[in-house]
């Protein structure tokens, strides 16, 4: 927590600088950790529960150290209607982990977002910065298994 110490020494204890603040530390740290969230806190003289109502608003912020491959699966109405769920459960059975979790090799993360803005592709899956359109239960499988090869 001693790169976070030296990012908060950086700013004023302004709490319009929230976000600015947990931008840094997510990009120093790679995530923001709950010991680095009640620093912030403490710093801004915020309660640990504004800060971390602000950082679960935002998809941006990460909670758990990344993965080398981030899966997310939008479950936006679109989506939702052409079956998203279903895309989500195979995947989620294929990784054998759950929303907000990373697979015991650290390779795959898994989330689920609520709209990407693609609805014209529904159902859709991101991996890493790829768009793919109009999956099915077993294109996300195929897709999980050409990735890193």
């Amino acid at each position: 927590m001693e790169r976070v110490h030296h990012i908060l020494a950086s700013f004023p204890r302004e709490r319009s600088l929230l976000i600015t603040i947990l931008e840094k530390a997510q990009e120093e740290l790679g995530y923001l950790p709950p010991e680095a969230m009640e620093d912030i806190a403490r710093h801004l003289r915020m309660s640990n529960s504004e800060v971390f109502g602000v950082a679960t608003f935002y998809n941006f912020f990460r909670f758990i150290p990344a993965a080398r491959h981030e899966i997310k699966i939008c479950l936006g109405t679109a989506c939702h209607v052409r079956l998203g769920d279903q895309i989500y459960d195979a995947v989620a059975l294929e990784l054998g982990v759950e929303a907000g979790q990373v697979t015991p090799d650290n390779k795959f993360s898994l989330e689920r977002v609520a709209c990407f803005g693609s609805c014209a592709l529904a159902p859709v899956m991101v991996v890493d910065k790829t768009v793919y359109g109009r999956v099915t239960p077993s294109k996300a499988r195929d897709i999980l298994k050409r990735v890193d090869k």
